[in-house]
């Protein structure tokens, strides 16, 4: 069974995160859930296991900040990435992050003095 990449999707536009959300879950081995607001974000991301967040555009920096903070506390190795609601660029933002974070999961496994 091929791995199912997990993506949590914070967004303020109910129409524009419903698009992300259809657009991701509709790729083959990736599934997207999706929150309006910071505490229902926080709630998701601790029950369930995400491979990547997604923070549209529309979320304040403050909240932004706040959000990077808890989720890097309990998952140092978290991709945190901004979307801008396009498609195309969606999934090509989504690819890179992916790669990024595999290649410092792979660096971590190659060192065997790093902590």
């Amino acid at each position: 069974m091929p791995n199912i990449i997990q993506v949590l999707v914070i967004g303020r536009h109910e129409e524009i995160l419903n698009t992300v959300l259809r657009l991701i879950n509709n790729t083959p081995d990736w599934e997207a859930a999706g929150a309006l607001a910071d505490e229902q974000a926080i709630e998701l991301f601790q029950q369930r296991r995400f491979d990547l967040v997604l923070i549209g555009r529309g979320v304040e920096q403050e909240s932004e900040a706040k959000l990077r903070a808890i989720f890097t506390f309990q998952s140092p190795l978290i991709r945190i990435v901004q979307y801008f609601g396009d498609g195309g660029h969606l999934f090509a933002e989504i690819r890179a992050a992916l790669e990024v974070q595999q290649e410092q999961k792979n660096a971590l496994l190659d060192n065997p003095f790093q902590p």
